[in-house]
């Protein structure tokens, strides 16, 4: 008689709680910074918030410059997702579906591109886009992040478009559906999982990436990481409550975000590329 084996389904593994709670008690405190005054969090910081304030938040939306500047991050992080989703799709496609002369070469070249520092990039950036007065704009920032978000879309995408058996394709002609339909009705939708993917990849880096966002911006398209440096108070100190209360706010796009997407995600990171 076959032994039954006791399993704990609900137990969890030590190293997981470990993982979870160093990477959640920094934002536990920076949430806790930000939701008292900053005199508090200077000199006897609590576990637990007290008293409960808004005072940073307050702050935060009551000053224009910083308003514009979550404003013009969300413009150019929404202007780089559209570009690159439109080039990366039927890049990716072709890559999957055609052959020709120099396709591997090109398609490894692209990936590589994503393996340059931005900050690399940063001289010829602002010459090209001074030379045609762009400098200052969204969509210098959204073009400049292109180039980096542009080739892992392309890598995450072909995986999963050559996961579609090419019989689709053919099928798909036979019935009377031309390509392009048959991109947009059929192929697309069986793609949904890279596309969120490739569209959370891209954000994330747009979102976060600061060094080629200051060097083409001046005054009017700066990102809030960029506004943040202005929590230095004049006699050299830092408001740490003001500075926690907007790196809450950074957070909460992203978070959003993978909440949104977060049947895709984990489906897509088990599959195509990116598996």
């Amino acid at each position: 008689m076959a032994r039954r084996v006791k399993t704990d389904r609900k137990r969890w593994s030590k190293s997981v709680l470990l993982y979870t709670f160093l990477t959640l008690a920094p934002l536990y405190w920076l949430a806790v910074l930000s939701l008292q005054p900053n005199a508090i969090s200077i000199s006897s910081p609590n576990i637990f918030p007290a008293p409960i304030s808004l005072e940073n938040y307050t702050f935060i939306f009551s000053k224009r410059n910083w308003i514009d500047g979550y404003a013009n991050a969300l413009i150019y992080v929404a202007i780089n997702l559209t570009l690159t989703l439109a080039v990366s799709l039927p890049a990716a496609f072709a890559f999957s579906r055609y052959k020709f002369v120099g396709r591997e070469q090109a398609f490894f070249f692209a990936f590589v591109l994503r393996l340059i520092p931005p900050a690399i990039t940063i001289v010829p950036l602002v010459q090209m886009f001074s030379a045609v007065d762009l400098i200052d704009t969204h969509l210098a920032v959204a073009l400049a992040h292109c180039l980096f978000t542009v080739p892992i879309s392309i890598w995450i995408l072909e995986g999963f478009i050559s996961s579609i058996p090419i019989e689709m394709d053919e099928i798909a002609a036979v019935d009377g559906y031309s390509q392009g339909t048959f991109f947009m009705r059929i192929l697309l939708p069986q793609i949904r999982t890279g596309i969120g993917v490739a569209a959370f990849f891209s954000f994330m880096f747009s979102w976060v990436e600061l060094t080629i966002a200051n060097a083409l911006t001046t005054v009017e398209a700066k990102p809030i990481g960029v506004v943040m440096r202005l929590v230095a108070e004049p006699n050299g100190g830092v408001h740490i409550g003001i500075s926690s209360a907007a790196s809450i706010l950074m957070l909460m796009p992203g978070m959003l975000l993978v909440w949104l997407l977060r049947r895709h995600l984990a489906r897509g990171f088990s599959m195509g590329r990116v598996g």
